[in-house]
């Protein structure tokens, strides 16, 4: 299925060629805003900010192709220093400014094992000790270079072969089956998913977005910040998602789309009266399955709901906008391939659940310094880790993921199948089913639910959807508990990591024994 955009976007093959023809041509439109405070940073501001960049860089001796780490809290100073690596052809390594510097400096061990760092460009007090890399800092709300910062006596260095030298990304996934991958994109990569987007969203100059994700994650970067600069439209950036006071900020700032995540989204459907302001044209759901009841609660506005990964770019399918959704589907591909297979790698038929593979441009076709090279095939295909099917129409189904998958005596399941039946309840929000060890039956069900209001999680609740699975469920799907918590532990994004809840249900267990 292909669609096309109101306004296509432009199609220049590098980066900086965007930036600066952006900043020439719609000079004074904004591209980006702080939701909290009146800074505005313009198409033209941001050519002449990355500018300063690729210069300070080129100062400072880092190379073209070297590594930048990006460590900054404030989102617009983070994302105009993440664009202007990029565009200056060096590796951007997006850093969270909430970790601790020694996670920093862990990082930066694995990088070193393949590339040297060249530079961060940081805004924390003590920053991580990265040997022999340059120290930057961003001069006060304003996204450039701090020259304070500059040694004495430095000179300018240029780069004649800066062109054979395209930029990138290297991000390190979230582990939530394993331990992080390094995935290293291209700006190629990069630019094509966010083409494809833009597209697939219909995005125009008169589009308004709000992003409240961070932005050291694939999602932020492509759907937010390049897809809109593709578009030449405007973004808010958020520091984080705040309920209070939410739909009246989407009114103030005459925001046209939403980048959200399931559970953004179950904290707003909470809301009895729950009003999409007129002026949302659609809202984007991705990084985890959007349960049908929070699904439902926006049955007015248009949903894009999305699947993809960080080894994709952030995109791998999506529904089509304006098209009604199809209940458990994340749509068709957008600019790859997706395939079902058995265990041995056969394709399957239409329908049935396998292995999901994926291919395209925008997907990478190794890790950085070549660790899991069994999830890649000699055809340029890689094993995603989920299960799923695709329908007669070429739409995907997620069923979970391999390693989730419960096998109790011999009877194995999904946990999906489980949770479905808990969202039956109205009173509960999200539902989590791990696999717990059992010494006699290998696995047994485990249950952890979120209700969706402090009056709904009574004393009874438990007991309640225990008796809701008898009648719904045979018995080896059955939980043997149910324990309704505050939250379930996640990642940066919002996605519920299960080896965490997993490793959080055993210490549960370790301490009754």
């Amino acid at each position: 299925m292909t669609e096309e955009s109101p306004a296509a976007p432009l199609t220049f093959l590098s980066l900086r060629e965007l930036i600066e023809n952006r900043g020439r041509t719609t000079e004074r439109d904004p591209y980006l805003e702080d939701a909290r405070s009146d800074r505005v940073i313009s198409y033209g501001e941001l050519s002449a900010a990355t500018t300063a960049w690729r210069d300070e860089l080129d100062a400072r001796s880092v190379a073209p192709g070297a590594v930048v780490f990006v460590d900054l809290a404030d989102p617009l100073s983070f994302a105009v220093v993440f664009l202007a690596v990029v565009s200056s052809g060096r590796v951007a390594v997006p850093i969270d400014p909430g970790a601790a510097v020694t996670d920093v400096e862990r990082i930066a061990a694995v990088v070193d094992t393949v590339a040297a760092v060249g530079a961060q460009v940081t805004d924390r007090e003590q920053p991580a000790a990265l040997g022999t890399a340059a120290t930057l800092r961003v001069a006060h709300q304003t996204g450039i270079p701090d020259r304070a910062e500059e040694s004495p006596g430095e000179e300018s260095r240029s780069f004649p072969d800066r062109a054979d030298s395209p930029g990138g990304v290297l991000l390190f996934t979230s582990g939530s089956t394993g331990a992080p991958k390094g995935v290293e994109l291209s700006e190629r990569q990069l630019l094509v998913v966010a083409h494809a987007i833009a597209r697939h969203n219909r995005l125009s100059a008169a589009d308004r977005g709000y992003n409240p994700l961070p932005l050291f994650h694939v999602n932020a970067e492509v759907v937010g910040l390049l897809s809109t600069l593709v578009a030449g439209a405007a973004l808010v950036l958020d520091r984080r998602f705040r309920r209070t006071g939410f739909w009246e900020l989407m009114v103030d700032r005459r925001v046209t789309w939403i980048n959200a995540v399931p559970a953004i989204l179950a904290v707003l459907a909470r809301d009895e009266e729950l009003r999409v302001p007129e002026g949302v044209r659609f809202i984007r759901s991705a990084s985890a399955p959007l349960p049908d009841a929070v699904r439902d609660a926006f049955a007015g506005t248009p949903l894009v709901v999305s699947w993809g990964m960080t080894e994709g770019a952030s995109q791998i399918a999506a529904t089509p906008l304006g098209e009604p959704l199809r209940d458990g589907s994340v749509g068709p591909p957008v600019g790859g391939e997706v395939s079902v297979r058995d265990e041995r790698g056969r394709e399957v038929a239409d329908g049935e659940v396998g292995s999901l593979w994926v291919r395209g441009t925008g997907i990478v076709r190794s890790y950085f310094g070549g660790r899991a090279s069994d999830r890649f095939d000699a055809d340029g295909w890689l094993s995603t880790g989920d299960l799923g099917r695709v329908d007669s129409d070429g739409w995907v189904y997620l069923s979970g993921r391999s390693d989730d998958v419960i096998n109790r005596g011999g009877e194995k399941f999904y946990p999906a199948e489980v949770e479905d039946v808990l969202l039956e309840d109205l009173r509960i929000r999200e539902a989590v089913v791990i696999g717990r060890p059992d010494a006699i039956l290998g696995q047994v069900p485990v249950a952890y639910v979120i209700a969706a209001s402090a009056a709904a999680s009574d004393p009874s609740l438990a007991t309640e959807l225990a008796a809701l699975c008898e009648t719904r469920l045979p018995r080896f799907k059955r939980p043997v508990e149910i324990k309704v918590v505050d939250d379930v532990p996640r990642a940066a994004t919002g996605k519920v990591q299960r080896r965490r809840v997993r490793e959080f249900d055993a210490a549960r267990e370790g301490a009754t024994e």
